[in-house]
């Protein structure tokens, strides 16, 4: 049994391994470009600068200095005022910057393992990650720590490159099954889970390095440190699977800002692995269903005539959520004991086909009864018709429920200014060009009274991600997820805005949070992740 103590350090080591998966790649392009250099020279530079000095896509470029920002190793100012952003060097950035040499060879496996098969285990990219794990467990050849600010320096550039070469290597063996139960109760040899024998016992001996798993006389059982990630693997999924689009930085900052999508917007997504996305969303959703609960318990107890004839599920992905409802309010509530007289409409709408059919599958599997369909999150009117025109409910007779998605949402510029200076400290970005945050603020202000009409009856329960300021975030190394989110979310066009400014401007759209049964996520002091019941309110 690990420690509590044990548990928050293992935490925060994996919350460190998610840094570097975006932190890597984004500092060496930036040093192979010279942006780095050239901050050191100035000791700091407004984006616009950088942008036209480097050629450069300023929205981008954003992102990926605020990344080192939330690292600790710049320091940003935002005057939302005048549309400005301008980075400053700090205390480390000298420092960090001499250091971005040593993410080359995790980088460069990046880009090779872009030629090989997304879910099949393969010599070559093995090869090259034990050729990486060989240099980084000999310390890169780098001599003592000068003083404790070095020592932790380094520390923090190490759990980069260990992220690196734990992350993608965790999914990929979590989504084949290696962490199923047989396994991770059992002593087993490599042969048991793959046919190239000798390989995978190479790659069992780097996590027996790591301390995840013991090894004797060729065979490996799993440690609790081992067991802590593995179930956890899921924490890496949503992190690795946008790494099509980190295969793309160069491009996406000094070159096309569209190079990682798919030129047909009906097409396959080039820029995200939909499905790791939809794996990784539903094991790490699963740790706030708890929270949602208490929320669900209390509406489907009311009296019947004041229920909600269902619930709406808007960007269902693989139907876990709308799964762990059902079974909450069939058990828990007193709806679930008047189904037969008042049953519950249930339905699971995303934007990609690819989480419908998984969404399909696995509500058929389950033997839940829901409408599966097509929905953009931008325009909740074509929703309510077609829901009304094809089945005869009525959207706003459902409660409407999302998890993460109001950030995904497809960006829409606003129509008019609200004439409100943003308070956000984000770095957002459309097709490359930097976006105003009094923009991005509007924007979601427009979205939200879209909504309005729609769940002011029964209410909108989100589960929503949240970005930190910065500053905050360096403060915090370890706690959060918040500076691969902002990566990944930053460079394909989403649009997570602080806790803060998000309430303010779902209140000005009408729309309050339940007093009693909001949570946020770490803590209220580090709200990344959000959960509330919002209804009609003061508009």
């Amino acid at each position: 049994m690990i420690a509590k103590q044990d548990k928050v350090l293992l935490r925060s080591k994996l919350f460190r391994h998610l840094d570097g998966l975006v932190t890597a790649p984004t500092a060496y392009a930036l040093h192979q470009h010279g942006v780095t250099g050239y901050l050191l020279e100035h000791q700091s530079a407004a984006t616009g600068e950088l942008a036209d000095r480097f050629n450069a896509n300023e929205g981008y470029l954003n992102v990926a200095l605020r990344i080192l920002a939330s690292q600790g190793w710049l320091r940003q100012e935002v005057d939302n005022r005048h549309n400005r952003v301008v980075y400053h060097l700090n205390e480390l950035s000298r420092k960090a910057f001499g250091y971005f040499t040593l993410y080359k060879d995790v980088v460069r496996l990046l880009q090779f393992s872009g030629r090989f098969h997304p879910r099949k285990f393969e010599v070559e990219p093995f090869r090259m990650l034990e050729e990486l794990f060989a240099a980084y467990r000999s310390g890169y050849g780098l001599p003592p720590a000068a003083n404790t600010t070095d020592s932790r320096l380094r520390d923090q550039i190490m759990l980069h490159i260990e992220g690196m070469i734990i992350g993608p290597t965790v999914v990929h063996l979590g989504m084949s099954g290696m962490f199923h139960k047989y396994f991770m109760e059992t002593r087993f040899k490599p042969e048991e889970f793959h046919r190239d024998t000798e390989s995978f016992a190479r790659l069992l001996d780097i996590f027996v390095h790591f301390g995840w798993f013991e090894k004797r006389q060729g065979t490996y059982r799993f440690t609790e440190t081992g067991l802590f990630f593995a179930r956890r693997a899921s924490a890496y999924g949503v992190t690795v699977s946008y790494m099509p689009t980190l295969r793309h930085l160069d491009a996406l900052l000094f070159g096309n800002p569209l190079a990682a999508r798919n030129p047909d917007p009906g097409g396959v997504e080039t820029h995200v692995d939909r499905a790791m996305n939809v794996w990784g969303s539903g094991g790490a959703h699963a740790t706030y269903f708890n929270v949602v609960d208490e929320i669900i318990i209390n509406l489907f107890n009311r009296p019947v005539e004041e229920q909600p004839r269902g619930i709406l599920d808007m960007g269902c992905g693989n139907g876990a959520f709308i799964r762990h409802l059902f079974n909450v309010i069939e058990k828990q509530t007193l709806r679930g004991r008047l189904l037969e007289e008042h049953p519950l409409i249930l339905v699971g709408v995303d934007y990609n086909e690819t989480a419908l059919k998984i969404a399909r599958a696995n509500l058929i599997q389950a033997d839940i009864w829901a409408k599966v369909m097509w929905g953009d999150i931008g325009r909740p009117d074509l929703l309510a018709r077609d829901l009304q025109e094809n089945y005869g409910i009525a959207l706003a007779d459902l409660l409407n429920v999302r998890t993460f998605l109001d950030h995904n949402r497809i960006w829409q510029p606003p129509q008019q200014s609200s004439g409100t200076v943003s308070r956000s400290t984000g770095a957002y970005a459309f097709a490359g060009q930097r976006l105003a945050n009094n923009a991005v603020e509007d924007s979601l202000l427009e979205h939200m009274r879209k909504w309005r009409p729609y769940v002011k009856k029964h209410g909108l329960l989100l589960i929503e991600l949240h970005t930190l300021p910065p500053g905050q975030a360096a403060a915090n190394l370890g706690r959060t997820p918040v500076t691969a989110y902002d990566g990944t979310h930053g460079y394909s066009d989403q649009y997570i805005v602080e806790y803060g400014v998000f309430t303010e401007t779902l209140a000005k759209a009408g729309l309050t949070p339940h007093p009693a049964l909001g949570r946020c996520f770490p803590d209220p002091g580090l709200p990344v992740i959000s959960i509330n019941l919002f209804g009609e309110g003061k508009a």
